[in-house]
């Protein structure tokens, strides 16, 4: 059995990795780790809060110490503590996107397993020499897009497949929620932010999985609004070697939608919660064939447990780490060519 620790007490390791983790017979957790002043990541704040770093450090170890009340596990003072601790075998990086790269990096060079919050770092470089030097260790770096292991998928797919909707000729995805508060990572860009890293990963990943090997990004358009300095939304048309179109969009200042329209040639298919469907929820979608609607349930799962299980699969079994190194690449470089594009549209 591998032990894991966690880096940094967050909403996300708190109220989904941890009650996922639990299920998983595979991985024992071992604790948690609070910065250090040294590592604190406020410090790319400094320009936007005023928080002092004593206040925040106090505000993380409350965090710390009611996860320690919950889950029980070890409290680590410094990252780097957790990091080089000859008790874990694995770390779980929930930090904001900037900080990726830099304790991912350091986890690998020290022999552990990385499991990250996506998007694995800012830019396919970082991700590339991560994805290297896991590779020379024979190490895991597992990036957390965990919708695409719900079994919603497979059921569209299958639809798609028994030509009920006939031949596929254009998808449209959508992903975009209302503003945040004041202060979240996500519109601070020393940290990562923007709506392109965040909301249109999401669009980016389930557009290549749709569309196959041969997808690939014609144009890409983003979207800036007054007192911001990350981009709020974007959008972006994909197209594979069949012809098959992909339009996305994406947003973080928006009326929420996160929705699938897969469009045939006999009928049309849409679904309502393909990337955030909770634990237990049962998604729908319906099928619309010459102006007859019909609607059908989509079975609920637990896509984070199952990303925990591919991670162990991964220490496992090299083919399958293999695989990873290639989807990491494959979508780091997705990314990089909507920056790319984006500049030059």
């Amino acid at each position: 059995m591998k032990r894991i620790g966690i880096i940094c007490p967050s909403e996300i390791a708190f109220r989904r990795f941890m009650p996922a983790l639990q299920k998983c017979a595979d991985l024992k957790y071992v604790g948690i780790a609070c910065s250090s002043a040294e590592e604190w990541f406020g410090e790319a704040l400094a320009e936007t809060d005023p928080t002092s770093i004593a206040e925040v450090k106090e505000r993380e170890w409350g965090k710390a110490l009611n996860f320690q009340t919950v889950y029980g596990g070890e409290i680590f003072d410094g990252y780097e503590t957790l990091i080089k601790s000859n008790a874990i075998d694995a770390v779980y990086i929930p930090l904001p996107p900037a900080l990726h790269h830099k304790w991912a990096k350091l986890a690998l060079e020290h022999g552990k397993h990385v499991f990250v919050e996506k998007p694995s770092t800012t830019s396919y470089e970082e991700t590339k020499e991560l994805v290297q030097i896991a590779e020379q260790h024979g190490l895991v770096i597992h990036e957390n897009y965990m919708f695409i292991y719900h079994d919603q998928l497979k059921v569209l797919d299958d639809m798609v497949a028994s030509g009920i909707i006939g031949d596929i000729r254009f998808y449209r995805i959508s992903f975009g929620f209302p503003r945040r508060a004041a202060g979240d990572f996500r519109y601070i860009k020393s940290l990562g932010g923007g709506a392109l890293l965040d909301a249109g990963g999401y669009t980016l990943k389930y557009a290549q999985y749709l569309l196959g090997e041969s997808a690939r990004l014609l144009c890409a358009s983003t979207q800036y609004i007054e007192d911001f300095e990350v981009e709020i939304g974007g959008s972006a048309t994909m197209v594979n070697d069949k012809g098959v179109c992909a339009q996305l969009a994406f947003g973080m200042d928006n009326d929420y939608k996160c929705s699938i329209e897969m469009w045939g040639s006999k009928g049309a298919i849409t679904s309502d919660r393909i990337f955030t469907a909770p634990v237990g929820f049962e998604p729908f979608y319906t099928l619309k064939q010459n102006q007859e609607y019909s609607t059908y349930k989509l079975p609920a799962d637990d896509t984070f447990l199952k990303s925990i299980r591919v991670f162990v699969d991964c220490m496992n079994n090299k083919t399958v780490r293999k695989s990873e190194y290639e989807e990491i690449l494959a979508q780091e470089k997705l990314v990089d060519d909507f920056i790319r594009l984006s500049r030059h549209g």
